[in-house]
């Protein structure tokens, strides 16, 4: 039997950081007792890794798809919004759509074409929604667990980016 991987199963940023901040600790003389509590900078840290997750699966999903679709005027394209952490957008026939960290606790999704118009993914066969983007909310629990939600529900990454790069896909395929 092959021994367990413990970094594929839990990620370890958390207490590598942690080491790091004894060490600063150390050397610096500055001692921030509570700094672990800090809202504000796990929503932060929580939402870029979350951004971070998804330009992941997009990038792996696009350029699968870029394989089958070797001609450069149908590809999807990925960029990186400027002036931002990890913001970033997705580009195809004249389709966008944006990935963006609105506040360390909210990040928006939306679709914008050429024409302007601003749009969010359906949800369903029948959705006619008159959102123009979707916004996936965190939500703290208990020992400040960070969950990122929509409408109320939990976020599956996966099943998420599956859902938007289809819509995108289709929506750009126009």
């Amino acid at each position: 039997m092959e021994p367990v991987n413990f970094e594929q199963i839990h990620s370890t940023t958390w207490i590598e950081n942690l080491a790091i901040d004894e060490i600063n600790m150390e050397e610096s003389g500055m001692i921030q007792f509570h700094d672990h509590l800090n809202m504000d900078k796990m929503l932060e840290e929580s939402s870029i890794e979350f951004v971070e997750q998804l330009k992941e699966r997009f990038e792996i999903y696009s350029a699968k798809f870029n394989e089958y679709r070797s001609e450069k005027s149908k590809q999807i394209k990925i960029f990186k919004i400027s002036n931002t952490v990890n913001d970033f957008m997705l580009f195809r026939n004249s389709l966008k759509m944006v990935v963006a960290r609105r506040t360390p606790s909210i990040i928006s999704i939306g679709f914008l074409s050429n024409s302007g118009g601003l749009y969010a993914a359906k949800l369903s066969f029948q959705d006619d929604s008159n959102e123009k983007i979707h916004e996936i909310k965190a939500q703290v629990g208990a020992f400040n667990r960070i969950n990122w939600m929509f409408q109320g529900r939990d976020v599956d990454i996966d099943s998420m980016a599956r859902h938007y790069i289809t819509e995108f896909v289709k929506n750009s395929a126009r």
